[in-house]
């Protein structure tokens, strides 16, 4: 009996942070990829017309020379364990978090760079 895509989808959906880190990184492995956050394609118009962007993404690009601090970081700003945090950092670069406000990414981006790390945000 054949896996669908979707009974591979509720699988990854039950899996922890970790998990789903270790399977990323096997399948770039076995398939000889990278899954690399894709960047947006060129805008069509940048006129007048087009809306402001209200959500953010914020990425960890480095972690910097002290690696614990950005951890600390990472879990303060998260809530995550310490093993996902740390798999975060280790897998940079990587979303923090996804789809916040202008002024939440700007806070989330001051502290991790007060930490020592690398962050960007999109």
């Amino acid at each position: 009996m054949a896996l669908t895509k979707e009974d591979i989808i509720n699988a990854v959906a039950e899996m922890s942070v970790m998990d789903v880190v270790e399977l990323i990184s096997a399948m770039e492995e076995k398939f000889g990829v990278t899954a690399a956050v894709a960047a947006a394609g060129p805008a069509a118009d940048a006129g007048p017309a087009a809306e402001e962007q209200t959500e953010f993404d914020v990425i960890l690009t480095a972690a910097g020379d002290k690696k614990v601090n950005a951890i600390k970081a990472v879990r303060a700003a998260t809530g995550l364990g310490l093993k996902e945090a740390k798999a975060i950092v280790d897998g940079a670069p990587m979303a923090v978090k996804e789809g916040v406000s202008k002024e939440d990414a700007a806070a989330l981006k001051a502290a991790l760079e007060e930490a020592g790390a690398s962050v960007e945000v999109k």
